[in-house]
């Protein structure tokens, strides 16, 4: 009888948005709510299971995680992508990696909600309108002004396209960034001292890795105008977290509003939750009842392909990545 466990299903979803009945009478399904951070402890949860399905990168497997597991035989990742397994250490156990699909528009959406209330100071006006109060807070229109994306990818040069509506500019870097892709996305490239120098608002759509590790640092946040915005839907260590709130707090910039932290969940006692001028929302960007079904139901896909020996979105550490 396989056993399967589910990881990290934060909102109890997870048997909701997918027939896991498909699987047949044996399998036995366990679904873990609560996220395990400590290594020992994880090892012990996972040792009865053949099978472990992440969500997204929630909870890490590691080398020392995964060659402990002797009963492991498929790993079902959400996404097309999952930084926290070690592919190459489950490739030396036997341990198949499998993905899925995922859609971008939910961090899209996500994205401009928040720079939307930014502007608007949604926010803050209905804090008001429960304590009582009436328009106390000034906002004004993202109109004529110029959104800066650090990262014109799939999901950056989508934004990018959106801000055409707003008859706003649109100037955008990163490393690898030609004037053909900024053309193609409504946007003009320019170099990064520049984009932060200039934007009213700032949007980060890049992945993490060691080159964008810390790419938002003191030194580059200390060059935007007071008056202006920072918005980060991508990856939490891309940007120095104590500097943000530190300018935040020494009022260097207007204003913050990010979805994704260092740590995840972000602990109660953080101080990024009492920093004045930030808006937070806790990595809800994927989390939508389309995008989370999707991932649930293709990993019963995944599954079931596997048990028939036709596996499908398989990841290796020679090719991660999958479409």
């Amino acid at each position: 009888m396989p056993k399967i466990a589910i990881l990290d299903d934060y909102l109890n979803a997870a048997r909701d948005l997918a027939d896991w009945s498909r699987l047949g009478d044996d399998c036995e399904i366990t679904v873990f709510n609560e996220p395990i951070t400590d290594e020992a402890a994880l090892v012990k949860a996972l040792e009865p299971f053949d099978i472990v399905c992440l969500m997204r990168e929630r909870t890490a497997l590691p080398g020392s995680v995964i060659r402990r597991l002797d009963n492991l035989d498929l790993i079902m990742t959400a996404g097309r992508r999952n930084a926290v397994i070690d592919l190459a250490a489950a490739a030396e156990q036997g341990v198949m990696v499998c993905g899925t699909e995922s859609s971008g528009r939910g961090t899209i959406e996500l994205t401009w909600s928040l720079i939307l209330n930014l502007f608007h100071r949604i926010r803050q006006n209905h804090d008001a309108m429960r304590q009582g109060q009436w328009q106390t807070e000034l906002g004004s229109l993202v109109q004529h002004k110029t959104l800066g994306i650090v990262g014109l990818g799939r999901l950056g040069g989508q934004v990018a396209q959106i801000a055409a509506a707003f008859d706003m500019t649109v100037i955008a870097w990163s490393q690898n960034l030609t004037d053909e892709r900024a053309a193609e996305c409504g946007a003009t490239r320019v170099d990064k001292e520049t984009l932060f120098r200039q934007a009213d608002v700032i949007s980060i759509h890049q992945t993490l890795s060691n080159r964008t590790r810390g790419l938002v640092d003191a030194a580059t946040l200390g060059l935007m105008k007071p008056t202006a915005y920072f918005v980060n839907t991508s990856r939490g260590p891309i940007v120095d977290t104590a500097a943000l709130v530190e300018a935040l707090s020494a009022g260097r910039i207007a204003g913050a509003a990010v979805d994704v932290y260092d740590e995840e969940p972000l602990p109660a006692d953080h101080p990024l939750r009492r920093t004045e001028r930030l808006l937070m929302t806790p990595h809800i960007g994927y989390v939508s009842t389309e995008n989370m079904g999707l991932f649930y139901r293709q990993m019963v896909d995944g599954i079931e392909a596997w048990r028939a020996g036709k596996p499908i979105r398989v990841l290796s550490a020679d090719k991660p990545a999958i479409g």
